[in-house]
Formats: structure tokens, C-alpha cells, sequence
């Protein structure tokens, strides 16, 4: 059920990325515009992320991601009646405020529910909807719009959102879920600490790819490679499957290799390593070479996502579970808020190359920090939670 969460929740994301050239041909919005949409949901998304972790961790999953999913659910369905910049930058914000609690949903499952040297691959399953639901969501929303309008897809996810939460509330055990695993309180980060910011460099900076990849490639395809919107439908799926793979394949690695080792610096630097040839993309015209590039990057951009949040659950205590994955989604999101307005203007004067020069240093960077930031760090001596 949690797969299936992350699933609609990418879904009800990648709506507008993959329908975008049709959408702002509509709407007349250039990517500039487009890039402010985005960032309002990123913005919300970035807020609701860590509160609603701190909501789970309190008041559980049964309640808490039904109220979630219920909210961004309405959202999602209300953009088939919009029609302008406002309205879709408020209804894009209230998406992303409800979809802040998928992960620390899918993390705060994998660690109640399962043994450790099983937690980072339950993580890989809850999350992988989430790229999933992107591999399918061209496959799907493209024949829709074509054959009744961009804006009957929203009305199929949103219809699609009501029945998870019928059957999350149905066929889910929660017999389990006592009072007894849930904090009595909420607790609110602490941006003052280490761990805090350690979080943020090494999936909020290094997993920038990601959201580079998801929204902007659909117009980078379209704008330089000509691919048509029917086109798009038919390989849109091909950068998010690297993404899929990556999760279950670094899962197994992790799990395999580094389950206990709260600082795995050579797995970090690996990734930053690996995910270099993302600068490379605008030196190909060639479609498939583009696409396997983006493939590769949205590979190894979701060990990044693994890796943090199980070396950082073992940095937090247990009761603050969904926690870790509000703070490291959250911050993640804020970046792409914070950058991709800029990276959509590089689109418009048709500066691709600074764009994706831009994306694949970014992890570097990240790690950097993380790796600084993780000196001398022992879990052990980690400050206990403080009530808000």
C-alpha cells in the first residue's frame, strides 16, 4: 500500500511535467512560469514534508495518511477546472503540502515493520512507487490527453487517489499500530545540529538530479530534440525506470555492504563520481543517447536517496522515524523550488549546457558538505529529541 501511495503521488506530480508542452501551449505560460509552478509545490512540499512526519510519528499512519492523501487527492482533481497561472500555482502548493507525508509514510513502514538488515530494501519497495508511478504516468495521462484533453488526466488520478484511500482504510492490518510505537508528543526538527544538516547535503543537494531529470526533461526533449507530445508519451518512462532499479539495486547494496556503517564515505563519493555524465547531455542530439544519460543519473541519484536515509535513521532515534524522511525529502524539495525558476530561464535563452553542468556538479558539492559535516559524528553520542 505504501508502493502504491508513492505511485499516485508521482503520478498526481508528473502530471504537468509530462503533459507541460501542451499544458503551457494552452495556458500561454512560458518555462520561466512553468518554473514557478513548480517551485510553489516544491515550497509546500519542502513545509509538509517535516510536519507531516512529525504528524505520523505522532498520531500514526492509519490517520495520518489519510487525511494526506484525502487533501492532495481533492488538489490534484481541481486543476481540471483551472485555467491561469494563480490557480495553478495555489492548487500545485496545496498538492505538494498533502504529498509531504508519502515518505516519511513509506520510511516510518519499512522501520517498524521490518528487522534492520531488511529496512533499507523495504525502504527501496515503499519509495520505488514513486519512480514508478513516473515510468507509467507518460504511458497513461499521454493517450488521455490526446483523446480527451489534457485535463481529463487529472480527473483519472484524482479518482484513482479516492480508491487508495478507501482501500488504505480497508485492507491495511492496524491492529499493530498502538499507542505504544508513537511518540506522545510532536517533535520538531532541530536545524542546529549536525545530523540536521548532514540530512540535507546528502539528499536535499545530492538528489537535485532527480527533479532536474523529472521536470525539465519533457521540455528539453520537446525544444531540442523535437520529439512531439505522442513522442514523449513512448519514452518519458526511460529516465524514471534508472530511478526504479536504483532504488531496489542500492536497497540490496546497502543492506549488503554498509547496513550498520552510519558513514559511508566511499559509497557517497562513488555516487558523486558516478553521476558526473549528466553534464554530457547536451553534447548528444541523439534521442537514445539522451535518454540513457538521464537514465544513468536518475540511477544513481536514488542511492543518494537510500543511502541518506538509512545512515541518518541510524542517526535519529526510532521514535523519529518519519522525521528523517520529512527532513531529507523536504529539504530536497526546497532546492528544487530554489533552482528551477533559474534552470527554466537557462531553458528559455536556450542555455542548456550551463543547466546541466549546473545539476551534475551539485552532488559533488553535496557530498562535500556531508563528508565535512560527518567528521568525528558517532550516532551513539546523538542528542535525545526535544519536544515542541
Amino acid at each position: 500500500m505504501m508502493l502504491a501511495c508513492s505511485l499516485l503521488s508521482y503520478m498526481d506530480r508528473q502530471i504537468l511535467a509530462v503533459l507541460s508542452p501542451m499544458i503551457l501551449a494552452d495556458l500561454k505560460l512560458n518555462a520561466e512560469k512553468y518554473g514557478e509552478i513548480i517551485s510553489a509545490f516544491s515550497v509546500a512540499y519542502m513545509l509538509g514534508n517535516p510536519i507531516w512526519g512529525a504528524v505520523l510519528d505522532r498520531i500514526g499512519l492509519r490517520r495520518g495518511m489519510t487525511i494526506a492523501v484525502t487533501i492532495w487527492t481533492i488538489a490534484c482533481g481541481a486543476h481540471a477546472v483551472l485555467s491561469g497561472f494563480l490557480g495553478f500555482g495555489v492548487a500545485r502548493a496545496i498538492l505538494g503540502f498533502g504529498e509531504g507525508a508519502t515518505f516519511p509514510g513509506g520510511l516510518r513502514t519499512a522501520c517498524d515493520r521490518l528487522p534492520a538488515h531488511q529496512q533499507s530494501r523495504g525502504l527501496a519497495v515503499a519509495y520505488s512507487g514513486g519512480s514508478l508511478g513516473a515510468i507509467i504516468t507518460p504511458l497513461i495521462v499521454t493517450p488521455i490527453a490526446l483523446a480527451y484533453g489534457w485535463r481529463a488526466a487529472f480527473v483519472v488520478t484524482g479518482i484513482a487517489g479516492l480508491g487508495w484511500v478507501f482501500a488504505w482504510r480497508r485492507t491495511v492490518d492496524f491492529s499493530a499500530e498502538s499507542g505504544a510505537s508513537r511518540t506522545r508528543r510532536i517533535i520538531l526538527p532541530d536545524p542546529f545540529e549536525r545530523r540536521f544538516w548532514s540530512l540535507v547535503a546528502a539528499y536535499g543537494v545530492c538528489a537535485l538530479p532527480i527533479g532536474v531529470i523529472l521536470y525539465l526533461a519533457p521540455l528539453y526533449l520537446a525544444q531540442v530534440i523535437g520529439l512531439t507530445q505522442s513522442e514523449l508519451g513512448g519514452v518519458l518512462w526511460l529516465p524514471p525506470l534508472g530511478w526504479e532499479i536504483g532504488y531496489f539495486f542500492w536497497g540490496w547494496f546497502i543492506d549488503r555492504f554498509a547496513a550498520g556503517n552510519a558513514r559511508p564515505a566511499w559509497l557517497f563519493w562513488s555516487f558523486a563520481v558516478l553521476g558526473l555524465p549528466l553534464i554530457g547531455v547536451p553534447r548528444f542530439h541523439g534521442a537514445a543517447t539522451v535518454l540513457g544519460l538521464l537514465f544513468w543519473s536518475m540511477f544513481v541519484a536514488s542511492g543518494f536517496v537510500v543511502g541518506s536515509l538509512r545512515t541518518s535513521a541510524l542517526a535519529y532515534p526510532r521514535e523519529q522515524t518519519g522525521l528523517v524522511a520529512g527532513i531529507g525529502a523536504g529539504s530536497w524539495s526546497l532546492i528544487v523550488a530554489m533552482v528551477l525558476p533559474s534552470l527554466g530561464r537557462m531553458f528559455d535563452r536556450h542555455h542548456y549546457a550551463n543547466a546541466f553542468l549546473f545539476a551534475g556538479i551539485v552532488p559533488v558539492i553535496g557530498v562535500l558538505c556531508w563528508h565535512a559535516l560527518t567528521l568525528g559524528f558517532n550516532p551513539a553520542s546523538a542528542p535525545s529529541p526535544s519536544s515542541s
